[in-house]
């Protein structure tokens, strides 16, 4: 028995569960798209004025690959931690890295890319790949070593 099965009605995560890796895949590959779109406005917004705005996509990313994390971290305790730690650490590293890309817009400097956000994008791009094909061939190994 759970001790949160009173608090807390999780049946719905054990059907959506084996779900999630896809999910948080295909979220960290709009994550990496949005975040390439985003430099490229900040690069012309830099070049008009001396400040430069979120891109609402990529924060959207952003936000909604920590809860889908966080939901997986309820299903699979242990990789949902883990991925969870790295994708706070990318949201972290964005939220500096846009600081950083608005001193150099208000300094009439040239924007840089974000290098630290795009590591730890890669980071988790690889380690939801990893989780993905894992459920993805489960079946197959299953069948080989059952």
């Amino acid at each position: 028995m759970d001790p949160l099965q009173f608090l807390v009605p999780l049946g719905w995560i054990e059907v959506v569960g084996p779900m999630l890796p896809f999910a948080i895949l295909v979220m960290a590959v709009a994550n990496v798209v949005t975040r390439h779109l985003a430099h490229n406005q900040h690069v012309e917004q830099a070049k008009e004025r001396d400040e430069i705005d979120q891109y609402f996509p990529h924060a959207f990313t952003n936000f909604g690959l920590l809860i889908v994390c966080l939901l997986f971290t309820i299903h699979h305790v242990t990789g949902g931690a883990i991925l969870s730690i790295i994708v706070l650490t990318m949201v972290i590293a964005d939220l500096f890295e846009f600081e950083a890309r608005n001193v150099e817009a208000r300094n009439d400097l040239e924007v840089e890319k974000p290098k630290s956000s795009i590591f730890t994008s890669g980071l988790v791009l690889v380690w939801t790949a990893y989780y993905a094909l894992v459920a993805a061939n489960l079946p197959f190994w299953e069948a080989i070593f059952a």
